[in-house]
This record gives C-alpha cells, sequence and structure tokens, in this order.
C-alpha cells in the first residue's frame, strides 16, 4: 500500500509498485527495483522511535519462529514478540509489553523505500487512529519494524472469517470501527499533515482490545497537496477493487480517492461481503457494481445488508450509513464528501442519543424486509439470497 507524504521525506519515495495488486493474488505487487544506497543517514530523526538491535529482535520473537507469525505480506511477516516495558530489551514470553515485529523480506516486492518511509512517516506523526512505531531496526541486510500490538487482529477477519475467534462485529461495532477509520484518514488529510493514505482496505484497519481502529502498514508515494482539485502523478498501486475509478485511469491521486476506498470498506461493512468475490453468483461478483443500485431504497436495501446484523440497526440508521457510502463511492470525485465530513456524519450516528438498543425490527422493517426477500427469492428462481442467520450468540454486542 502507499501513502503520499511531504517533501520532508522525498527521498523515501517508493518506486516498487506499478501495478495494482490483486486479493486473490495475497495483495502480491507486480514489480520491483534494483537495490538502493541504505544508510542510517536517510532516517529522520524522531525522539518518538527508538532503534532497536537485530538480535534483541530474533530473542523477542524467540528467533522468529513460525508460531510468532501474526500475519504474512509484501513487506515480509509480522510475528509477534515481547520487550520490557522500561528499557524496551528483549523479554520472556509472556512477560512485558506485547508488540509486533515486521520483517522485510529480502526477496519480496516491497523494500527498502518502504521500509525507510514507514520509519519516516510514523516517525514523524502521532494520533490515536493510527499504529504506534515503536522502534525500527537497520543493520547489515536486516530491516525491521517495531509496533504496538493489537489484539483484535484486522477488520477484514472480523468481516470475512469464520471460527470462533473471529466472531461478526456487531451494528454498533461497526459504526465505532468505520468511525475510528474515518478520524485516522481525517487526520491524514489535513491542513496540517496533507497525506494520501492511497491503499484504504479491511487488512490495514486493525482493531485494539476496545475494538478501536488504527489504520496501518505505511508506504509512500510522492509528495503533493491533498485537495480534491490537486493530484498526485505517480503509477498506479494499491489494491484491486478499493482503488478509485480515475485513479486507475489516469494514475492522479487526490484525498478523494482515499474516500473512495473508505466508502467500498464502509459497504463491505454493510454487507458482510468482499469487495471482489468470484465465489458470489454471476452479476454479484463485483460488490460495488452489484450495491449500488440496491443503496438509495429502503426496500431493496436489505439485500445489502449482513444477514448477521438482523434486529441490531433501525432503518434509518441503516439508510443513512448506505447513503453516506454510495456518495463516497460516487464516480464523480467532486460528489464525494470530505473525510472531514464523513467524521462528522458518522460522529451524529454514533451518538449515545441516537444510537438505538439491540431490538428486533418494527412490524414495518420486518414487512420491508419481507418483500424484499420475496422480490430477491423471484429473482433467483425461488432460492433465498441470503445466507444463514447467525446465532444471537456469535454476534458481539457493545
Amino acid at each position: 500500500m502507499g501513502i503520499c507524504l511531504s517533501a520532508r521525506i522525498k527521498a523515501a519515495e517508493s518506486p516498487y509498485h506499478t501495478g495494482v495488486s490483486s486479493r486473490n493474488s495475497s495483495d502480491s505487487k507486480f514489480s520491483s527495483a534494483p537495490p538502493i544506497p541504505k544508510s542510517e543517514g536517510e532516517i529522520l530523526q524522531s525522539s518518538n522511535v527508538k532503534r532497536f538491535a537485530y538480535s534483541d529482535l530474533r530473542t523477542a520473537t524467540r528467533n522468529f519462529r513460525p508460531d510468532s507469525v501474526l500475519g504474512e505480506g509484501g513487506f515480509g511477516s509480522v510475528y509477534k514478540g515481547w520487550i520490557d516495558e522500561q528499557s524496551l530489551a528483549a523479554s520472556k514470553p509472556g512477560t512485558g509489553v506485547v508488540v509486533a515485529v515486521k520483517r522485510l523480506n529480502p526477496d519480496g516486492f516491497q523494500g527498502h523505500r518502504e521500509w525507510l518511509a514507514e520509519v519516516n512517516y510514523l516517525g514523524q506523526f502521532s494520533h490515536p487512529n493510527l499504529v504506534n512505531l515503536i522502534g525500527y531496526c537497520l543493520e547489515d541486510e536486516h530491516r525491521l519494524l517495531v509496533y504496538e500490538f493489537m489484539p483484535r487482529g484486522s477488520l477484514e477477519n472480523h468481516l470475512f472469517r469464520r471460527g470462533s475467534y473471529f466472531q461478526p462485529l456487531s451494528w454498533s461495532l461497526r459504526l465505532k470501527v468505520a468511525l475510528g477509520a474515518a478520524k485516522g484518514l481525517a487526520f491524514l488529510h489535513s491542513t496540517e499533515t496533507q497525506v494520501i493514505y492511497r491503499d484504504f482496505k479491511t487488512s490495514n484497519v486493525l482493531l485494539d482490545s476496545g475494538y478501536n481502529a488504527k489504520l496501518s502498514d505505511f508506504g509512500l508515494a510522492k509528495d503533493g497537496p491533498t485537495g480534491g482539485k490537486s493530484h498526485v502523478s505517480t503509477r498506479v498501486m494499491g489494491t484491486y477493487g478499493y482503488a478509485a475509478p480515475e485513479y486507475l485511469a489516469t494514475g492522479h491521486l487526490t484525498a478523494k480517492s482515499d474516500v473512495y476506498s473508505f466508502g467500498v470498506v464502509l459497504l463491505e461493512m454493510l454487507s458482510g461481503r468482499r469487495v471482489i468475490d468470484k465465489n458470489r453468483p454471476t452479476g454479484e461478483h463485483n460488490l460495488v457494481e452489484w450495491a449500488k443500485s440496491y443503496l438509495p431504497h429502503k426496500r431493496k436495501l436489505f439485500r445489502v445488508l449482513d444477514n448477521r446484523l438482523e434486529g441490531q440497526y433501525t432503518l434509518d440508521g441503516a439508510q443513512a450509513v448506505a447513503n453516506l457510502a454510495l456518495r463516497c463511492i460516487s464516480m464523480d470525485p467532486r460528489f464525494r464528501p470530505s473525510m472531514a465530513d464523513v467524521v462528522k456524519e458518522l460522529e451524529s450516528l454514533h451518538d449515545p442519543k441516537r444510537m438505538i438498543k439491540i431490538r428486533r425490527h418494527s412490524a414495518n422493517e420486518a414487512r420491508l424486509r419481507q418483500m424484499a426477500s420475496q422480490e430477491s427469492d423471484a429473482a433467483s428462481g425461488g432460492r433465498s439470497a441470503y445466507y444463514p442467520r447467525a446465532p444471537a450468540s456469535a454476534v458481539y454486542s457493545k
């Protein structure tokens, strides 16, 4: 993924990404570049970031044992480790502070420039909705990053994985996560920061123990302002399905490109469906294309909404989120809201005074759902278009 950053770290811009990655290829990038000079002098000094010795991180992760792996990506593997809270030295497993250690794969598609961009970016900025970078390691060929540990994992896992650990998020928690992620993007787009995220997606939204959302996995594209009319010209990179259409067509990146990606993620949160899913029936492979015609209509919205959320929202509340998602994924960037406006709308929906207690839909809402279901059954030859409803005990509530 990538982030557009100011000229302060222009030297770290990434030339590695030249194609749009596909989820089916594990978000792999399609090109690489020759090795470049690597030195400590490239790193911007920051009092917020500590330099770690490779030996300490090797000890902290139990020599990078396979059973310590938290995830894999184009960058490399991420390992669970333990460090002392005061000295930040390696500690025994189960003691001290849990951290996530990202280890650059020297043979991977993402390289030193991406690693450097992430150190310099997170070393300069701090926000409650950005994953905290604790430190880095730069020794010989070793490139590692040390982050705060996010115990709930990624939003992607909670939305799409099935199992006892990754339970479906409740309606109120989805609103909370959406608001946190929106605040993170709004901070990046602010006048003071002027950063474009460029590859916003569910796998890059991590959750702490309280389900607070934090953006992760940073890189760099090129410096430039984030205003709606200004743009960054760069080779297209990102993840298939999330990238804004104008960015794919022209390579011109603006803050409104991030807004589009946010709208896609919001739609995934509403539906519980992946943006691209070839296992769906014909005509439903692309979530955005399939759902667009249903989002504006109350009678048709139930076709899109995740069945596991049944009884947890009001029709008006769901319609408000659907309309926000629809505006975010507008084909014309001018009609998309700013992330600051998105935050305001989500804050209004998340306001405790407006939050509706988990309950069954009113008789009218149930009637509309039944009508939508009957229409869907007729269109599919009598087969239900919904997934089986999950038992109430399997749904988090908060």
